[in-house]
């Protein structure tokens, strides 16, 4: 174990592995073959993400519509803010391995720092945060996703929090409301903090300058273009899909067709209940579980929720368990979400087994739903302590 202990303290080590997979993962995204999205399809790159993004910026400048199919670039839509696509122009205009590369190394970056400017949180404790989301983090990755640099901005949001640092932390939290607009969310942990006119301000201002962005190279009547074909395609992508989450396991597990509003109102919910605890703001414990909760009901709640998305759930189960006394029935559920949520989707797990089973009856989100009941729990009834470094006192 001394070894083990060794290497989970060493943040060298641990940023040379998350550089590591950072750098596998791009050149096997831009080295891979053409690819079809579905059987006799047109064929695009393996890093089609990273050109719907780049070409974002393209289409911005050239004054298009950003929310509509080109099929001859890209598959699939751009769903994110026009603001988004503005400053991704700063990896567009380069080579794509040098852009995606980048890319890449900024959500990298921005998940690996954030881990680390966690308070209260000893170095140990850190690495084990880093090494259980490593696995999820890689197909992260490997999609060209947002989402480690989304839950990063997460995590550096609580960290400015609880440092008083609002300027920062609202700037944090309004970015990924303009990446992804279930960030908003996050606004709760707002409510755990004193000075809100402070935090309302801040927020405030930068949700201003974030919308106003686009004004440096588009017109008024575009822009206002922009941001009303962006909410109409928000509203249409309401029915589409179930995905990983709450509504697809009720679906596939319960044969329940639900409708997805009632299923997000009753989350949100049990979200806010466990917020009439005003007496345990004060309590670290809650506002970091609080967090994780935050986390992991943007993705189990998201019908849209994919499996990369899941490297926002599973740093918030990481946070949930390592950021608490640990216990026996916690640890139970930490290694369902190890095998069941980041594993099932490997090659781990025979192809048959996960086209059979594990895609159809949406394994992979379960384990999450579980722990989020549980953090919901918590959060309502259990006494929340901080964790204990076993490392520490086998060492007394």
């Amino acid at each position: 174990m001394g070894a083990v202990n060794r290497f989970l303290v060493n943040q060298k080590y641990l940023l040379i592995l998350f550089l590591g997979v950072v750098i596998f993962a791009s050149l096997q995204s831009y080295f891979g073959a053409l690819k079809s999205f579905y059987e006799g399809g047109k064929l695009y790159t393996t890093y089609n993400n990273y050109i719907i993004f780049k070409q974002s910026f393209f289409h911005l400048i050239e004054r298009k519509d950003l929310y509509v199919h080109f099929v001859e670039e890209q598959f699939d839509l751009f769903k994110y803010s026009p603001a988004f696509a503005l400053i991704f122009g700063i990896f567009a205009i380069l080579p794509d391995i040098v852009g995606l590369s980048l890319w890449n190394i900024l959500n990298a970056a921005v998940l690996f720092f954030s881990v680390y400017y966690l308070p209260r949180l000893d170095m140990r404790t850190k690495g084990l945060i880093l090494v259980f989301v490593i696995v999820e983090f890689l197909t992260a990755v490997q999609n060209e996703q947002s989402n480690a640099l989304i839950a990063g901005l997460l995590l550096f949001t609580f960290g400015f929090l609880e440092r008083g640092k609002y300027w920062l932390a609202s700037f944090c939290l309004v970015s990924t409301i303009f990446i992804k607009l279930f960030g908003i969310v996050g606004l709760a942990l707002f409510l755990l903090y004193p000075n809100k006119f402070k935090l309302t301000y801040t927020t405030a201002f930068w949700v201003v300058l974030f919308t106003l962005l686009p004004l440096l190279v588009v017109d008024m009547e575009q822009f206002i273009f922009l941001y009303k074909s962006w909410a109409n395609l928000l509203a249409n992508d309401h029915s589409i899909s179930d995905g990983l989450s709450v509504i697809g396991w009720l679906k596939t597990w319960f044969g329940l067709n639900v409708n997805k509003t009632y299923v997000s109102v009753a989350g949100a919910i049990l979200f806010c209940i466990p917020l009439l605890r005003i007496k345990q703001y004060s309590n670290f414990v809650f506002r970091m579980l609080l967090l994780a909760s935050i986390m992991i009901w943007v993705v189990i709640f998201n019908h849209r929720a994919e499996s990369p998305t899941f490297i926002i759930a599973i740093t918030g189960v990481a946070l949930w368990y390592y950021g608490q006394k640990q216990k026996p029935e916690n640890y139970a559920l930490l290694v369902l979400a190890f095998v069941f949520t980041t594993l099932s989707p490997t090659d781990l797990f025979p192809r048959f087994i996960r086209n059979e089973w594990m895609k159809p009856y949406v394994v992979k989100a379960v384990p999450c739903i579980l722990i989020w009941g549980k953090i919901t729990y918590d959060l309502l009834f259990a006494k929340l302590l901080p964790r204990i470094n076993k490392a520490i006192e086998l060492e007394k």
